[in-house]
């Protein structure tokens, strides 16, 4: 089967990867070994020809200049630049700002940020407290809503249409937690830890992109994906 047709151009390529790593990027964790595992799944697994202006991160205004054209290109965007922030199971306050800075620029609502801050350190008690709130509210009721649910249905939207932006997806997206593992002394398996990504309010959403982007990949462009799985 052909490849499907990209959707997008190069140089809008460039700017949505440049945007998602400067959201990948901005809680500072990011040592140079992941960089360079970045780099390389960028520049020689997904579109060798794209130019990431050397992997520096991007502004704001730079970044709506080229995708702020089309809403829907933009909001596309902010829902993978979501995932992205997600993905590792902690939603950070400067992700969030950088999100924000990077919604106001391409004149998109904020809304599902204000929804997604439940999720920030500081928040997890108010959340807690919201969550207990809607597990003993009567069925029905406008408290038993999940206070999350408004995120989820707007990741769920989430059209995959390219297939460089695909892979980066399957790729940024672990098939299996990266924090499971077994703590091991002198030999000995101490405990192991669960995989905590699962304890992530998003995770199924993270995982439905996954897998929705790995199907277009087999059945729309005709592409090996195992190297994914």
């Amino acid at each position: 089967m052909a490849s499907a047709a990209h959707l997008y151009t190069s140089e809008q390529i460039s700017v949505w990867l440049r945007g998602l790593l400067t959201i990948a990027w901005a809680d500072g964790h990011f040592d140079q070994e992941e960089k360079d595992l970045i780099a390389s799944l960028t520049q020689d697994e997904l579109d060798p020809k794209t130019d990431l202006g050397a992997l520096e991160p991007i502004a704001a205004n730079e970044l709506a200049a080229i995708l702020g054209n089309d809403a829907k290109t933009a909001e596309n965007f902010l829902r993978t630049a979501v995932m992205v922030a997600i993905a590792d199971g902690t939603y950070s306050s400067p992700e969030d700002q950088t999100l924000r800075q990077f919604c106001q620029a391409l004149g998109q609502p904020t809304a599902v940020l204000e929804t997604l801050c439940l999720t920030l350190p500081e928040r997890q008690i108010e959340a807690q407290a919201n969550a207990a709130k809607a597990t003993t509210a009567p069925e029905g009721s406008e408290q038993a809503i999940t206070p999350l649910r408004p995120v989820r249905e707007w990741l769920d939207q989430l059209e995959i249409a390219d297939p460089r932006v695909a892979r980066f997806l399957c790729k940024m997206i672990p098939s299996q937690c990266p924090f499971e593992r077994d703590v091991n002394v002198f030999g000995h398996k101490v405990v192991h830890i669960p995989p905590l990504c699962k304890l992530n309010p998003l995770y199924e959403q993270l995982v439905g992109l996954r897998f929705r982007a790995l199907s277009y990949l087999a059945d729309d462009c005709g592409e090996d994906v195992t190297p994914y799985c």
